[in-house]
């Protein structure tokens, strides 16, 4: 099926076209739903924007799904599957994603791994209404993403179960750079560790650069399969070296080390395992190595050498894929992109980072040829205001940089909410001026706010057997919004219960449980004695309030099948703005401007014979500033103190007071 859409909304699929201005985005569909049922190729034909136009960003969106693979599937009988060759979607199979042009280039635009997705095993992470998203940016091969051309999606599974969806957002703007030229060098899966050196698939290319050229790069996607007798290639860990001109890189690991905090999980089968630049899942990284001294019209040699391995055994395999990309100069000197919302975002590739509160973090690139040492931000939750923050540091061309904005002002307000809110972050500045190109700087998300709970809570956490030196590998802190620890369990003995009473001031606060291990307290691998020849048993965790013993939902707990470990963001509610001294309504405290960046202005009303004191009172309820009041009028110098929420209390001699919120924001 093919589709060329015309898009006429802002927020289209996913969250970078929320950048784009309404218009001038252009959705291209390729697959529609395709069933991939066996080991092979899936191709479609698709008619991309005939060139004529330049383009920002161009993403390509792979939505990962299930369909009933043979009837009948019981889910709650795992494994079974009428009809279909071995499990239904629920094992670790290779999608690479190829354009094919008419000109006849072959290109691979992205790769993937797909997840054990038994929704049964997994906790029904993954029920039959499931999908992923995976999104590749894949504006480097414009020119090859130019009227017909055909797309390959090459399944290698030897059972069915899952569907592919695949769609193109092509953002009009003007890119980073022009490509000259883009060329494949070496693909395959050639054998690793036998008697032929798999040097010789990767051996020397020589290219000569197009006229222009002012920087080349080679991309490179490699990923780990089968198992020698050493686990290779899949569960073991090798380098490789780029040689330009004969002289070797520096080294390369092919190795993938953080599969136990994969974004999708739990999963049914060994979703926590490293591997060999894979998570079953999770998208594969390309990795990206420049090639500083191939420029116009220069005449290079490029190979690969992989660090020496024999085995006896049947070898494995590393699939590959290896491109160079030949480039212009850069269209703008001075250019901050802001390029993802990490935090408060719905996207399921930021699972794991929501919902959440307090403080927002976005991802921002540095997209011209100049360094940025400084970006001035406008953001805020949509509906509740909006503040500005001025971030230092050093960004270098090309370079991205996740970046954490102080506490959101309305989050609190917000907090407990089911409807799905919109968080907006703009770029006001970059180096004190504006920057060359303001289609980038402002972007989206939706999100639904982390919840609300009372201030004072149980923990109760029962380890298991596993250890780490002499103590348990799991252990919780709860770390306040200024990245204080306000509580914490560590250090635990193994097989132990702990309860954890705690009282806590009002605030957004970040619960954190961690697995040394990175296979949580209760994965089902323990009862495997190939995997854990000593069962290590079944831990648990859960929070409940004071009076029950009923455990709150918590995002990413599953049962404590969470690898690493997960994090659970909280609110507390601030008390009520106003306790007056008297009944009288015309009685109150005012402070102003806020949110504050340096003095703030205290008008007390409606107060005769005004004597007491003016507190400032922190999120962990400290009284960090206290000063004599005896007019209705102050002015308070708060410049020397953080960013976060305050309370300012009015205390007369009765111990009376009058108390409202405010909010420093530098």
């Amino acid at each position: 099926m093919r589709k060329l859409l015309y898009v006429l909304v802002v927020l289209i699929l996913f969250s970078v076209s929320s950048r784009a201005a309404v218009g001038d985005t252009t959705i291209v569909y390729a697959h529609d739903t395709v069933h991939l049922s066996y080991y092979g190729n899936y191709d479609t034909s698709i008619t991309f924007p005939n060139a004529g136009k330049t383009y920002r960003k161009i993403f390509m969106v792979f939505k990962l799904g299930k369909y009933y693979c043979g009837a009948p599937y019981d889910e709650t009988k795992p494994g079974t599957c009428s009809g279909c060759t071995g499990w239904c979607a629920d094992w670790d199979y290779t999608v690479q994603n190829y354009v094919m042009t008419p000109g006849g280039d072959t290109l691979e635009l992205g790769r993937l791994i797909t997840p054990y997705a038994n929704g049964y095993e997994d906790g029904g992470r993954t029920p039959w209404t499931w999908t992923q998203r995976y999104v590749y940016d894949v504006t480097d091969y414009y020119n090859k993403l130019q009227g017909p051309a055909t797309m390959r999606i090459s399944y290698s599974g030897y059972s069915g179960g899952f569907t592919a969806t695949i769609s193109f957002i092509f953002i009009e703007g003007t890119p980073e750079r022009n490509v000259l030229g883009v060329k494949r060098l070496w693909h395959g899966s050639p054998g690793y560790g036998g008697t032929t050196s798999i040097d010789s698939s990767f051996n020397t290319r020589i290219n000569t650069a197009p006229t222009g050229t002012q920087d080349a790069m080679l991309k490179f996607n490699v990923t780990g399969h089968g198992s020698d007798a050493n686990g290779c290639c899949e569960f073991a860990s090798h380098f490789y070296q780029v040689v330009l001109n004969d002289t070797p890189g520096p080294n390369t690991t092919i190795w993938r080390s953080t599969c136990g905090s994969n974004e999708l999980y739990p999963q049914s089968g060994t979703w926590i395992f490293q591997r060999g630049n894979w998570c079953p899942g999770a998208l594969v990284y390309t990795n990206i190595h420049d090639l500083p001294s191939v420029t116009s019209g220069s005449t290079y040699k490029l190979s690969l050498q992989f660090e020496p391995y024999t085995v006896s055994s049947t070898s494995g395999v590393y699939t590959s894929e290896a491109n160079v990309f030949y480039y212009g100069g850069f269209n703008n000197t001075l250019d901050a992109s802001l390029e993802d919302v990490i935090a408060p975002n719905n996207h399921e590739q930021y699972y794991r980072e929501n919902p959440a509160c307090g403080q927002p973090v976005v991802r921002v690139r540095n997209s011209g040829s100049n360094a940025i040492t400084s970006i001035q931000f406008q953001y805020g939750v949509v509906g509740q205001g909006t503040q500005t923050y001025t971030w230092t540091g050093s960004l270098s061309s090309l370079q991205k940089t996740d970046i954490t904005l102080p506490d959101l002002i309305g989050s609190d307000t917000v907090s407990g909410l089911s409807s799905t809110q919109t968080f907006t972050a703009t770029i006001l500045q970059v180096n004190g001026s504006s920057d060359n190109d303001a289609s980038n700087n402002t972007i989206n998300s939706s999100f639904i706010p982390a919840p609300t709970w009372p201030s004072s809570i149980r923990i109760w956490l029962k380890t298991n057997g596993s250890t780490s030196g002499s103590y348990s590998e799991t252990d919780w802190k709860i770390y306040d919004w200024s990245g204080n620890i306000a509580a914490q369990r560590t250090n635990n003995a193994a097989r132990t219960q702990y309860v954890d009473t705690l009282n806590l001031h009002a605030g957004c606060y970040k619960l954190v449980v961690s697995d040394a291990g990175c296979d949580g307290i209760n994965w089902w691998g323990y009862s495997d004695a190939s995997l854990y020849p000593t069962n290590p048993g079944v831990g648990t965790f859960k929070v409940t309030t004071l009076n029950s013993l009923i455990a709150r939902p918590l995002t990413g707990y599953s049962n404590g099948d969470f690898g690493c470990g997960f994090t659970q963001y909280f609110t507390i509610k601030w008390p009520a703005g106003v306790e007056t001294v008297t009944a009288n309504n015309n009685v109150n405290i005012e402070a102003y401007p806020n949110p504050v960046t340096d003095k703030v202005t205290i008008n007390i009303n409606g107060v005769n014979n005004i004597d007491g004191t003016l507190q400032l009172i922190d999120a962990m309820g400290r009284v960090v500033l206290t000063e004599k009041c005896n007019r209705a009028v102050e002015v308070l110098n708060l410049s020397s103190f953080q960013n976060g929420m305050y309370n300012i209390i009015y205390l007369d001699k009765n111990d009376q007071k009058l108390q409202t919120r405010i909010v420093i924001a530098k």
